[in-house]
């Protein structure tokens, strides 16, 4: 850009012409002196030139100076770029650079048609891909067979394969060959096509993934069968079966109480076992263990434990055989798959029922101060501290025919430790005191056994701290009160043994209670003189064992067959909020009529 001066006026004007500023010149008049004034001729000048933007060229011409000095530059360049693949003085490295400022395009285009495609390609179609007949070249493969395949040539492969050109290097891997290929050089390797063998069924049938499908497959088709059984039982809306309407409205027609039959436990293994003891697991209540041994000592066989689910009622899904009868049970609470077992040979064996391996993990055998008599219960205490704090956590305690109540540490064998010794009491009669103890050393002449029997079972209440029942082999079954030397109720409904009660954990007045040849089902807000509920079993079978629910209102009945039977309590009210002030009004009312 210039300046140009005239007389002191100026004008701003642009090079190339194409922005010009023109100012409006202003006509003044003409007079004679003016006319007659002597004018000096204009003188123009050039300012000194501003460079707004300057590019240098990146080409010169070949008549300047610096034209032979460009083409020795680019010839060396050539020369670099030709021996720089293969160099070890040029090494390929990142940089740091700056990025171009970012751009933001929009496109229209039209929408995109999703299609879903699928093809499926075994190992044979990729085989054939790689191994053309067309473009056979003589190569082979050797087969198990001793056969001979063509295989294309590699070279004809690696182009088609790789567009980019022979300077990269690539490796084609298949079944039945592998080549490698680069710029310099290519390498064929010969490999053994492997072929088929027919499976074995006798390693399919054993395998473990098999028979995981089919305990899935079984379930699936028991719970479809047992569906309204087990809706019954989990209190759920029930699927009537149309073949079987009648019968089920005739059940519910009656407005007395009754146990409705649901289903049964048993199977090939436990028939014609006796039920002993049975447990629920702590953490998983559709996981019932129950323990199989004989009444009949005499005839001693060896015992049976059974993990029963509910989603299998046909068959345990652990099973464990012991080698003396089994006479209690109970799960542990911290390890809610340990199980302790004890037997009628003084042995006690904790199991893990997450295991396939059918022995124990640990046993008292090795004790030496192990019970000699038959461990009639278990059970696994939560003892939080003791006196020196060594025993926190959680402890079995066991009582034996052996007159001793144990407690049992649990490290790399079992450890025995006394907690009480149960001693027959010194009778006093006639003033004179007499010891009930024989001596091994004297002789005997006679002995006699008094009116009360044992007594089998002792249980407290999960709703008064101070109550608890016994049943014994005297027919009777009694209610105490822990301040109370004498009974507070005594129950009897029949001349037979009473092998086992346990109380309701849903209501406070109702206990259920197992002796020959029938179940009972007390409700002390009913009577205190009958059983509300009365259960006959079949001819020769004798319920031994007897087991609530802790979620629903069912009960569990084992018997001498094997056999654990599951009822549904119908008709059978809950006491609601006021079944703990009605057991108590049962207690002080009876009280009251003794004083």
């Amino acid at each position: 850009m210039s300046y140009l001066c005239w007389h002191g006026r100026s004008f701003f004007g642009s090079i190339s012409g194409r922005v010009q500023a023109r100012r409006e010149e202003v006509q003044e008049q003409v007079r004679e002196d003016v006319l007659e004034s002597m004018v000096d001729p204009p003188y123009l000048t050039e300012t000194e030139t501003i460079w707004l933007l300057d590019i240098p060229s990146v080409s010169v011409s070949e008549d300047s100076e610096d034209a032979e000095t460009v083409k020795e530059r680019n010839n060396a360049y050539t020369e670099l770029c030709k021996n720089r693949q293969g160099n070890d003085k040029y090494v390929e490295r990142s940089m740091q650079t700056f990025n171009g400022a970012l751009k933001t395009k929009e496109v229209e285009c039209d929408s995109i048609a999703m299609v879903d495609k699928a093809a499926m390609s075994t190992i044979w179609d990729m085989y054939d891909s790689f191994s053309n007949k067309s473009d056979a070249s003589g190569n082979t493969v050797v087969s198990d067979q001793g056969n001979k395949a063509d295989v294309p040539d590699s070279s004809s492969s690696m182009r088609d394969l790789n567009p980019k050109g022979p300077e990269q290097s690539m490796s084609m891997v298949s079944i039945s060959s592998t080549v490698s290929g680069s710029s310099t050089q290519l390498e064929k390797m010969a490999c053994v096509l492997l072929v088929e063998e027919e499976p074995d069924h006798e390693l399919i049938l054993q395998s473990d993934k098999l028979k995981q499908d089919l305990a899935v497959m079984e379930r699936v088709i028991l719970a479809n069968i047992f569906q309204p059984k087990l809706a019954a039982y989990r209190q759920l809306p029930v699927i009537e079966d149309p073949d079987c309407v009648q019968m089920a409205m005739g059940s519910k027609n009656s407005p007395s109480p009754f146990l409705e039959h649901l289903w049964a436990f048993e199977c090939e293994l436990t028939k014609g076992r006796n039920v002993t003891s049975m447990t629920w697991n702590k953490k998983n209540p559709d996981l019932l263990a129950v323990g199989y041994g004989q009444l009949d000592f005499k005839d001693h066989q060896s015992g049976l434990v059974c993990c029963w689910s509910l989603k299998n009622p046909m068959w345990p899904d652990r099973i464990f055989h012991c080698e003396s009868g089994v006479t209690a049970l109970d799960f542990s609470a911290c390890n809610a798959n340990q199980l302790a077992v004890g037997m009628y040979d003084g042995t006690i064996a904790i199991y893990d029922v997450q295991a396939k391996e059918q022995t124990p993990i640990i046993d008292s055998s090795d004790c030496a101060n192990m019970h000699m008599c038959p461990v009639w219960q278990l059970r696994w205490i939560d003892h939080e501290s003791g006196l020196a704090g060594e025993d926190k956590g959680e402890i079995l305690i066991s009582v034996s025919a052996d007159g001793r109540i144990c407690k049992w540490v649990h490290g790399k064998c079992l450890k025995c430790i006394d907690l009480m010794k149960l001693k027959t009491p010194n009778m006093t009669t006639n003033r004179q005191q007499w010891n009930s103890t024989i001596s091994p050393l004297s002789p005997g002449l006679c002995f006699d056994f008094h009116s009360n029997g044992p007594v089998y079972k002792v249980t407290w209440s999960p709703f008064c701290p101070d109550v608890f029942l016994s049943c014994s082999s005297d027919w009777t079954i009694q209610l105490w009160r822990q301040d109370l030397q004498k009974p507070v109720l005594c129950f009897t409904s029949g001349q037979k043994a009473v092998y086992d009660i346990m109380w309701s954990p849903h209501c406070a007045t109702v206990f259920g209670a197992v002796s020959e040849g029938k179940v009972e089902i007390w409700d002390l807000r009913i009577s205190s003189l009958e059983p509300a509920i009365v259960s006959v079993t079949c001819p020769g079978v004798n319920p031994t064992a007897l087991l609530f629910t802790s979620e629903t209102d069912c009960v569990l009945v084992g018997d001498s067959e094997g056999k654990v039977t599951v009822y549904k309590l119908k008709n059978l009210t809950d006491g609601g909020s006021t079944q703990v002030e009605t057991l108590e009004d049962v207690i002080q009312y009876t009280l009251s009529g003794q004083h």
